[in-house]
């Protein structure tokens, strides 16, 4: 019989901290990611289409779980998952334009929310490194994008997807691991 001691900043139920909206936008991500790091020349508005309806996907799921968890991180990432898919998909003409500028800030936000989660993590005495390497690595990416704006398309296709691949890989990683947890605490 496996014991689980968790230190309580606030009490967190295992069930909501990386339920089934994780594993499915984990794999939508490996799966948008693979598409752009193979498809370098795909035009940037077939980017932002595809791209628009995944975060808007994502976004709910997002915004589901953190009802369940009580996590406000969540829902700020969900409310802005989707209103950038929105974004994307009903403006395909600026889009084109701003798309860099628009994934940098999308990328600063979630590796700052990814930051907050791992320090949360950290103080339930639960694993936090990769959460932390995942949302450094996402505020890095942004800075690199803002920084850059009139990046190729190419470049922005190959790393971004390769952003999305090891972020969709993190929540598929983190859905196993409570998956997995949340058995062992029945058991």
């Amino acid at each position: 019989m496996v014991e689980l001691s968790i230190k309580k900043e606030k009490p967190m139920r295992f069930k909501c901290c990386a339920g089934f909206w994780h594993a499915l936008a984990g794999a939508l991500m490996v799966l948008v990611g693979i598409f752009l790091w193979f498809n370098p020349a795909i035009s940037i508005l077939a980017l932002a289409l595809y791209l628009g309806a995944a975060l808007i996907v994502i976004g709910a799921g997002y915004i589901t779980s953190s009802l369940e968890a009580d996590n406000g991180w969540w829902t700020f990432v969900g409310v802005l998952d989707i209103l950038v898919g929105i974004i994307l998909v009903t403006n395909m003409g600026i889009t084109a334009a701003t798309l860099p500028i628009i994934f940098g800030i999308w990328c600063l936000a979630v590796g700052a929310a990814q930051l907050v989660t791992s320090y949360k993590f950290g103080r339930q005495d639960l694993p936090w490194g990769w959460s932390m390497a995942l949302g450094v690595l996402g505020v890095v990416f942004g800075f690199i994008i803002l920084e850059h704006p009139l990046i190729g398309t190419i470049a922005i296709s190959t790393l971004m997807g390769l952003y999305l691949i090891a972020y969709g890989l993190f929540e598929i990683g983190e859905y196993m691991y409570f998956k997995k947890l949340e058995d062992n605490i029945k058991a």
